[in-house]
């Protein structure tokens, strides 16, 4: 029937115009848009490997879904991409920011790099840990200090989820962990009634969510750990599909030795492994670099699935415990600081720093000297002046050798003291970014360019690393493509440690996404001035909320607890 005035009659028409009159005005009663957010016009790069595609992204929720082309589509918010990468969040596979996100949950230098998976855990993890352990546990505490409100690694993430963290969260469970709060500090094997025990806080940790057992095998009391010790954690691990993760029992004099043993842990247990920070440590070793490729080839071809992270420098960062031997550090920190105050102890200890050995790690000499060890974190106050100097510059300050020098400040300040150790070459720095089963790390904290965390020097991984790959080693190098080094960030770590629906731009994935300008993102943080963010990073999602904004910080803390599979709260 035609259309007409006179059968919807004049009031009826007065009404509909009003109503029209009142949309042009009130956009509540616009339709309703169909997603969250539409990212537009950027090249969708989802973690695949594959080239990239100008397509947009929509996100509703914490859940992208769909892409392609939306053009007919509208979102809530809209965010023009044009001339940007747009890739998954990045994983931060080795994170030491258990205590700077107590102290500062945004993880700012992280951030703005486009991280949004912090996993942590090297060798030592945040819990579990007795009551009996807390008040020594806050005795150890440097610059930040907090309670601990937490005794379970499981309630450790959660605490700071519900504190409030923009990154999401993960953990290994570390087996120093497992061996401390069983055996002390001793230097012993566990009976198999403590072995069991051991087994037991790594089986709990699993059913909490841990992605694996991690071991670090130069400092004590992990060095303490036998490797049929530490089979028989990552067995348990196993049990709930979790990997074995180790910082290696040598990175220098005895890498090829240590990797073996690497191996055979994750033969026998028959688990996946990872090596943490690849590499070959001190000038005199570099050239193994090529051997423990091959090797890790070879038993990848034999059917083992061995992988490898790393950070893109060719400093290391640790403490000046990594510079003395592992006896002297036998039943904690308060008998290791005895020791060095002791006048017989202290000669036996200054002559072995400085002796060439293959029975422990030293990376004052891997390093070639104290002129190449820089002092980047003291504990006290009376000590701080020192900060930014070399080992070799303290040294003659204090006019005193760097042996003497060394020993004196751990026990003075009583602390194990920041170190910066130059140990690799960049020639191995570049070998290792170039390999397919290599995923990258920052081995530092989440620190903030301000406030508590300008009282110490990290390394300038901490706010460089993961631009420092995308802009030196990608753009300016081009040692790699970007879509591979997108999948390396984000997809391979995440299938690695068997985390769900995270890493890819694929719809049902949870939304963690980073935009970013290929062309401009570069890392500003310098060893003299490491307190600088990067640059080129303008968005980025965490589960679906906006945490950066046009390289700003939002305020938000969407960050949640990332689980491995062996959590006991999967369908």
């Amino acid at each position: 029937m035609p259309f007409s005035f006179r059968r919807i009659g004049f009031r009826s028409l007065v009404a509909v115009l009003a109503m029209a009159a009142f949309c042009v005005v009130n956009p509540a009663c616009a339709p309703a848009p169909d997603y969250d957010l539409v990212i537009r016009g950027g090249t969708l790069y989802d973690g695949s490997g594959d080239p990239g595609l100008l397509v947009d992204l929509a996100i509703s929720g914490d859940t992208i879904v769909a892409k392609g082309d939306l053009a007919g589509a509208t979102g809530r918010n809209e965010i023009d991409a044009t001339g940007m990468a747009v890739a998954p969040g990045f994983v931060n596979l080795m994170s030491w920011a258990t205590e700077t996100m107590i102290e500062d949950g945004r993880a700012m230098s992280d951030i703005l790099q486009g991280v949004t998976l912090q996993v942590m855990g090297e060798g030592s993890s945040m819990g579990p840990i007795p009551d009996s352990l807390k008040d020594w546990a806050r005795g150890q505490q440097g610059d930040i200090k907090y309670e601990i409100e937490w005794s379970t690694l499981g309630e450790y993430l959660e605490y700071l989820v519900d504190r409030g963290v923009s990154p999401n969260v993960a953990s290994f469970m570390g087996a120093a962990t497992a061996r401390v709060n069983v055996l002390g500090f001793e230097d012993r094997a566990p009976s198999p009634e403590e072995l069991t025990e051991m087994q037991e806080q790594v089986r709990q940790a699993m059913r909490e969510g841990a992605l694996g057992v991690a071991s670090a095998l130069i400092y004590a009391p992990g060095a303490y750990a036998e490797t049929s010790e530490l089979i028989a954690l990552a067995e348990a691990a196993g049990e709930f599909g979790g990997i074995y993760i180790s910082h290696l029992r040598s990175e220098g004099n005895r890498l090829l030795e240590a990797f073996d043993e690497f191996l055979t842990i994750a033969r026998e247990a028959g688990v996946p492994a990872e090596i943490y920070h690849l590499k070959a440590a001190g000038e005199e070793n570099w050239s193994k670099m090529d051997e423990v490729i091959r090797r890790v080839e070879e038993a990848q071809g034999q059917g083992m699935r061995i992988t490898a992270d790393m950070y893109t420098y060719t400093a290391g960062a640790t403490g000046l415990d990594a510079a003395m031997p592992p006896w002297a550090q036998e039943g904690g920190p308060e008998e290791w600081y005895a020791r060095l105050r002791d006048p017989d102890l202290r000669a036996r200890i200054a002559q072995e720093i400085i002796t060439p050995t293959d029975e422990w790690e030293n990376l004052l000499l891997a390093a070639g000297g104290a002129e190449n060890v820089l002092l980047v974190g003291f504990k006290q106050d009376s000590l701080k002046y020192l900060t930014g100097k070399t080992l070799a510059e303290a040294s003659e300050m204090r006019g005193t050798p760097p042996e003497i020098t060394a020993m004196d400040l751990v026990s003075l300040d009583e602390s194990r003291v920041g170190t910066v150790y130059f140990i690799m070459s960049e020639e191995n720095v570049k070998k290792k970014i170039a390999l397919p089963w290599v995923s990258f790390c920052s081995d530092a904290g989440a620190p903030a360019a301000e406030g508590i965390f300008l009282d110490s020097n990290p390394h300038p991984r901490a706010y460089g690393s993961f631009a420092r790959l995308l802009g030196r080693y990608v753009r300016e190098e081009q040692v790699i493509p970007l879509p591979e080094a997108v999948r390396r960030l984000a997809a391979f770590p995440a299938e690695n440690l068997g985390i769900r629906r995270r890493g890819r731009l694929e719809e049902g994935y949870f939304a963690d996404v980073v935009v970013f300008d290929p062309a401009r993102i570069v890392d500003n943080a310098t060893f003299a001035e490491p307190h600088q963010y990067a640059t080129g990073v303008a968005h980025v999602f965490v589960n679906g909320i906006q945490v950066v904004s046009d390289g700003e910080h939002t305020g938000a803390k969407p960050g949640k607890v990332v689980r491995g599979p062996g959590w006991i709260g999967w369908d």
